[in-house]
C-alpha cells in the first residue's frame, strides 16, 4: 500500500493542477480582466456623451474630439525624457510629478499624463509615439457648447479623483465624470458605456495581437441624448436682462412643472470649463467670493419673499374663514399691532381683499395673519396650521427637482419658536412680519416660481423639473404626480383677480404688455448683512412674481434682483419682458425698456459694501 500511495498522490496532484489550468484557460475568463495580469493589456474605448437639446429641438451641447496621453510606468523603456518634454512643451518638474502620481495609482495600469491635446499637438506626438514606450494616446470627447448661456444648468465634466475611483469601479484614472447640473444628475445616462479590448503581450511586454481573437472585446455604447425643458432663446434672453445684476429668474410652465428658464446672475460661458484650462478657469471663478458666479442663485439663494408672500397670507385667511372677499380693514399708512409697534404702509383708506392685493396693503394682511393665528386656542397651534398651509405650496422644504443642488428655505413653526420662547410669551403680533414675507421666512427663487405656478393652477402643482425627454426612456413618474395644496380651489379666484389688477390698477400698472393679460405681484424685501462685524441694512431686494395669460397660464415666473430698490424698478420690468418674449417670440414691443434693462446694472450699488456710500433704504413699507 505504501508503494502505491506516493504515485497516487503525485497523479492526483497533477490531475488537480491540469483541471485548474483547464478551468482558468478554457472555462473561466475572469482572470484575463484582472488589472494586474502581466500577460494581458487592456485598452478602453470611450463613447461619445449624449447630446443635450432644448425643448424645441435646438442643439445646446455637443461633443468635440480630445486626446489624452496616458502612461503605464512599468512599460516605460529607454525613455528620452528631454525629447518628450520638448515635444509636449512641458518641463521636467511636471514630468516627474505625473510619473510619480501614475506609480502611486498603479505601475501596471495606464493613467493620465497630459490631458486635452489639441489636434496639432496630437498629430505631432502620434508621429513620434514609437520612440516613447509606455505612453499611449486615448481619444475622448469633450463638450462642445453650441450656446454661451446656461452654464449653471449644464454643469461641466472633469477628471475623476481617487475618491470616485475607489467608490465606483467603473471609473479609471483619467476618466471624465459629470459635475453639477444636468451632467451630474444624469451622468449614467449621458456617459454611455466604455468599450474594452484585450491584447496579448509576450514576455518582453510587447503586444502580439488581440487576445483570443477578440472573444472578450466589447464595443463602446454612446450616451443617450437628453431633451431639456429649457427654452434656449428664453434662457439667453433672461441672462441678457440680468446684465450687471445679481439674482435669479426662474420660469415654469404651470400645467407641467417644466422649467422654461433657470437664470442665475452673474453667470459664465460654459466653454470656460472645457479643455486643459478648465482647472485654471474653475479656480478663477471659485475665488470670486463677491459676485459668486458658480453660486446658482435660482436654486441656492434664500431671500425673504416680501410682498408676494401676501398672496399666501390671504389664501390661508380665506381657507381658515377668518376673512372673506368683503372683509374690510382700514389703513392709516400702516398697521398698529401693539404699543409703539407700527408696520408702515404706502396705502391708506378702507380696503377689501381685492384692493389690498393690488395696492399691497400691509394693514390688510397684517390683520388677516393675526386672525388666522388667533383663531386657535394658543399661538403654537395657530402657527402650525398656518405653516402647514405654506408648506403645501412647496415652501420650507427641498423641492425634489432633478438638479443636484438646492436649499430648503424656511417656514417657521411652533418647534422653531419654542427654541426662542421656551416659556411661551409670544403671540401673533410677535411674529407679525411673517404676514408680509419678512421675519423668519426665507424662500429660493424656484420655490417662489413654483408658488405662483400653483396659484395660476388654482391650487395644484407638478414638481419642477428640467429634463423633458430621455431617448429611449420615460421621465421619472415623480414629475408627473400632481400635488394639491391645503387651500380649496374657490379661494384662488379673488386672489387671481387681485393679481390681475396689480397690472391694471396697482403697483405694476406701468408694466402692462399689450395683448397679454398678466397677473403679478411686486415685492420689496429688507436686506441685511454684517460689515466689519456690524449688522447693516443694505438696499432692499427687488422681487416680482407673475403668470400669464390669466385664463390659460403658459408661463409663471419669479424674479429676484439683489439690492434692486423696489419690486417695480428692476424685477417687474424683467418679468414683463420675459413673459412677452416667451409668448410672442421676437415680437417684443417694449424695445426701449428692453434696451435700458440690458445696458444698465447695479455695479455701483454692489460696490457700496466697500465704498462706504449710503444704501437706499425703503422707509414706506414693502411693496
Amino acid at each position: 500500500m505504501r508503494k502505491i500511495l506516493l504515485p497516487i498522490l503525485i497523479i492526483t496532484g497533477t490531475l488537480l493542477i491540469i483541471a485548474r489550468l483547464f478551468y482558468l484557460q478554457i472555462l473561466d475568463d475572469s482572470y484575463i480582466k484582472k488589472s494586474d495580469n502581466n500577460a494581458i493589456k487592456i485598452k478602453y474605448e470611450y463613447p461619445e456623451r449624449g447630446y443635450i437639446f432644448d425643448r424645441n429641438g435646438k442643439l445646446m451641447v455637443a461633443n468635440q474630439p480630445a486626446y489624452d496621453i496616458m502612461v503605464t510606468p512599468n512599460d516605460i523603456k529607454e525613455l528620452d525624457t528631454l525629447a518628450l518634454c520638448e515635444l509636449l512643451k512641458i518641463d521636467t518638474v511636471y514630468f516627474n510629478e505625473r510619473i510619480k502620481k501614475a506609480k502611486v495609482y498603479s505601475p501596471r495600469l495606464p493613467s493620465i499624463f497630459l490631458p486635452s491635446l489639441s489636434k496639432k499637438e496630437f498629430a505631432a506626438f502620434q508621429e513620434k509615439i514609437r520612440r516613447f514606450k509606455g505612453f499611449d494616446i486615448v481619444k475622448r470627447s469633450l463638450r462642445d457648447y453650441q450656446v454661451h448661456v446656461g452654464a449653471n444648468i449644464f454643469g461641466y465634466i472633469a477628471q475623476v479623483n481617487d475618491a470616485i475611483i475607489k467608490k465606483d469601479h467603473y471609473y479609471k484614472s483619467g476618466d471624465l465624470i459629470g459635475k453639477q447640473g444636468v451632467e451630474q444628475m444624469y451622468e449614467e445616462i449621458l456617459r454611455g458605456q466604455k468599450g474594452v479590448k484585450y491584447f496579448q503581450k509576450d514576455r518582453y511586454g510587447r503586444e502580439i495581437g488581440s487576445f483570443k481573437e477578440g472573444k472578450y472585446d466589447t464595443l463602446a455604447i454612446p450616451g443617450r441624448d437628453i431633451t431639456l425643458t429649457i427654452d434656449a432663446a428664453l434662457q439667453e434672453y433672461g441672462e441678457k436682462l440680468m446684465f450687471e445684476k445679481r439674482g435669479g429668474i426662474v420660469a415654469i410652465e404651470p400645467k407641467t412643472g417644466e422649467i422654461l428658464a433657470l437664470v442665475t446672475a452673474p453667470n459664465y460661458d460654459p466653454a470656460l470649463l472645457v479643455g486643459r484650462d478648465r482647472s485654471k478657469n474653475y479656480t478663477m471663478l471659485f475665488r470670486d467670493s463677491i459676485a459668486k458666479p458658480l453660486y446658482d442663485r435660482g436654486l441656492m439663494a434664500e431671500y425673504p419673499p416680501g410682498s408676494p408672500f401676501k398672496i399666501l397670507t390671504g389664501l390661508a385667511a380665506l381657507q381658515e374663514e377668518v376673512v372673506d372677499e368683503n372683509s374690510v380693514f382700514v389703513c392709516h399708512h400702516g398697521f398698529s399691532y401693539g404699543r409703539g409697534a407700527f408696520m408702515k404702509c404706502h396705502d391708506s383708506g378702507a380696503n377689501r381683499l381685492h384692493e389690498a392685493i393690488y395696492k399691497s396693503c400691509n394693514t390688510y394682511f397684517g390683520n388677516a395673519f393675526r386672525l388666522t393665528i388667533d383663531k386657535y386656542k394658543n399661538p403654537n397651534t395657530g402657527i402650525d396650521v398656518w405653516a402647514n398651509h405654506m408648506k403645501s405650496f412647496g415652501l420650507g422644504n427641498f423641492m425634489g427637482y432633478d438638479l443636484p443642488t438646492g436649499r430648503k428655505g424656511h417656514i417657521p413653526d411652533s418647534k422653531y419658536y419654542k427654541r426662542y420662547y421656551p416659556n411661551g410669551g409670544w403671540r401673533s403680533s410677535t411674529v407679525i412680519s411673517l404676514a408680509i414675507g419678512q421675519g423668519e421666512i426665507s424662500t429660493t427663487p424656484i420655490q417662489l416660481a413654483n408658488m405662483v405656478a400653483t396659484v395660476a393652477n388654482h391650487g395644484y402643482y407638478y414638481t419642477p423639473h428640467i429634463v423633458k425627454e430621455i431617448k429611449g426612456e420615460k421621465i421619472d413618474q415623480a414629475f408627473t404626480k400632481r400635488h394639491t395644496t391645503t387651500i380649496d380651489q374657490q379661494y384662488f379666484d379673488p386672489i387671481v383677480a387681485g393679481m390681475f389688477d396689480v397690472y391694471n390698477l396697482g403697483t405694476a400698472s406701468h408694466l402692462r404688455v399689450q395683448g397679454i393679460d398678466i397677473c403679478g405681484k411686486t415685492g420689496t424685501a429688507e436686506n441685511f448683512t454684517k460689515i466689519n462685524g456690524v449688522r447693516t441694512q443694505l438696499t432692499d431686494h427687488s422681487i416680482f412674481v407673475a403668470f400669464a395669460p390669466k385664463d390659460d397660464p403658459k408661463i409663471a415666473l419669479a424674479v429676484f434682483v439683489e439690492n434692486g430698490y423696489w419690486g417695480a424698478k428692476w424685477a417687474g420690468p424683467i418679468a414683463s419682458l420675459m413673459i412677452e418674449k416667451y409668448l410672442k417670440g421676437e415680437a417684443v414691443t417694449q424695445k426701449a425698456k428692453e434696451e435700458w434693462i440690458m445696458t444698465h446694472g447695479l455695479t455701483e450699488e454692489y460696490a457700496k459694501v466697500t465704498s462706504g456710500l449710503p444704501f437706499k433704504i425703503n422707509q414706506g413699507g414693502h411693496h
